[in-house]
């Protein structure tokens, strides 16, 4: 079985490493960027990918969103730092077939691998049961409101890229980015860009 682990921190993938050592039939395959692991994707299909969300240039999400079009059958895990249960949502929205959280036991991205590997889906049971619990939670945060492709933009608008750059790292056009930013106001109630910006890192997208 191929694992490919796209994360940006060196200590991330050396732990994989260290963690999948004794499994003899996983190989794995590293990418340190979207970018880079689009080129291995499309390079050594991979039967499970790994994909860190907060990576250097777009996200994780963006990341995945793009191997999915790409083969609507990729098995995708997604891995944060953030245990946070409206994460693990937006993944499972999205399309992956499972999340694991950096903070909690390194046997969960050992067993979500084999899970997945069989064609099932894996979330830590910790997390499973606070998205079992939170519905109207989720209902109200404002960001539900919101589509993956528009997270996307409001991440990277948080981290002050401008619109003919998120247009450039999104592969779309800027008129698109910039109708979709009008869109996301509306949609969250805000009046400028700023205003954007400001809810976005009071929610932790950034």
């Amino acid at each position: 079985m191929r694992i490919l682990i796209v994360d940006d921190h060196p200590i991330v993938a050396s732990g994989c490493r260290a963690l999948l050592a004794d499994e003899p039939e996983i190989v794995l395959l590293e990418a340190s960027d979207a970018e880079s692991g689009e080129r291995v994707f499309d390079a050594e299909h991979p039967d499970i990918c790994v994909i860190d969300i907060n990576l250097p240039t777009v996200s994780g999400f963006e990341l995945a969103r793009r191997l999915l079009a790409r083969a609507a059958s990729t098995r995708i895990i997604m891995f944060s730092m953030n245990d946070d249960p409206v994460f693990a949502a937006r993944a499972i929205k999205i399309g992956a077939k499972g999340y694991v959280s950096k903070a909690g036991d390194p046997n969960d991205l050992v067993e979500a691998i084999h899970e997945v590997g069989k064609g099932g889906v894996y979330l830590p049971p910790a997390i499973a049961r606070s998205i079992a619990f939170a519905g109207p939670a989720f209902a109200q945060s404002p960001l539900s409101k919101l589509t993956p492709r528009e997270m996307e933009i409001l991440r990277l608008l948080s981290a002050g890229k401008s619109l003919s750059e998120i247009a450039w790292m999104i592969h779309s056009s800027y008129k698109t980015v910039a109708n979709t930013s009008s869109i996301m106001r509306q949609k969250l109630g805000v009046r400028s860009s700023a205003e954007l910006v400001r809810l976005a890192i009071e929610s932790g997208v950034a």
